[in-house]
């Protein structure tokens, strides 16, 4: 095995946090560094998507990309074993696993292939998808290829899920900012109109949520239009004119009947 070729493959394997971090080419990284690193012949990989539902993400071959599609078809295969048990599981000769899986194991040989070697992606309890290797003869995997098959899929799934985590940070920041700059507006819209109608802040903010509400709008979006003008004060001024219906209170309770006096 070529030592500086694995080194080169587990830093490409962490470099997620460049600005334009490309996950497909991410995936197939994955899929190319294992052939050139093992003795295999092709890799694939499935990922679960945000349903749990597996689907084919990468693939060293075309003929391995149908064979994983088929698996998902089939609903039978390792790598959909590995998936729900979270644990590797081999198959030295699929000649052998007719049994185990009829259709896939058939289908693999058709392929070309005749061993199958599928590596968990996981990360303590989480299990995000399998990285799934084929030889074209068959027999046992070198158990030195094996760990380092799990190796890169382990370094794989914990960049994944970094970068994933990244990106709802990011996603949260951007939407905590978002918040905070309606809440300016907000604050404008409602200083605009208590200044023109002669209201208190607390009214002017009733006033503009009950406007947004009674026709389906966002507060944000009203106020924004109410700073910039695009919509007239005279809207809401007219309104603010119209009576509210009075609070519906509590119903009175009818005295209960008392002893009736002695004639």
């Amino acid at each position: 095995m070529d030592g500086q070729l694995l080194s080169e493959a587990f830093v490409e394997l962490t470099d997620t946090m460049v600005a334009d971090f490309d996950v497909i080419d991410f995936l197939h990284l994955l899929t190319d560094r294992s052939v050139q690193l093992l003795d295999v012949s092709a890799a694939g990989l499935l990922l679960a998507d945000p349903r749990g539902e597996l689907r084919v993400v990468a693939a060293s071959s075309e003929a391995v990309r149908l064979l994983e599609l088929f698996q998902l078809q089939n609903d039978q295969g390792p790598c959909l074993d590995c998936f729900r048990r979270g644990q590797p599981v081999a198959a030295a000769d699929l000649n052998a696993e007719a049994e185990r899986w009829p259709r896939f194991a058939a289908a693999a040989q058709q392929a070309g292939f005749s061993a199958v070697q599928a590596l968990p992606m996981r990360l303590r309890d989480q299990i995000i998808g399998a990285l799934n290797l084929f030889r074209a003869v068959p027999g046992g995997f070198d158990p030195a290829d094996v760990r380092i098959g799990q190796a890169l899929a382990d370094v794989a799934t914990i960049s994944l899920l970094q970068e994933r985590s990244m990106r709802q940070s990011d996603a949260l920041n951007e939407q905590l900012q978002t918040a905070l700059n309606s809440r300016v507006v907000i604050e404008q819209a409602k200083g605009k109109l208590a200044e023109r109608l002669g209201l208190d802040m607390a009214d002017a903010f009733s006033l503009l949520r009950d406007y947004a509400r009674a026709r389906n709008r966002r507060l944000s979006e009203l106020a924004q239009a109410l700073v910039d003008g695009s919509e007239p004060l005279t809207s809401l001024t007219t309104a603010s004119s119209q009576p509210r219906p009075p609070a519906a209170g509590p119903r009175p309770t009818p005295p209960r009947p008392g002893p009736q006096p002695r004639p």
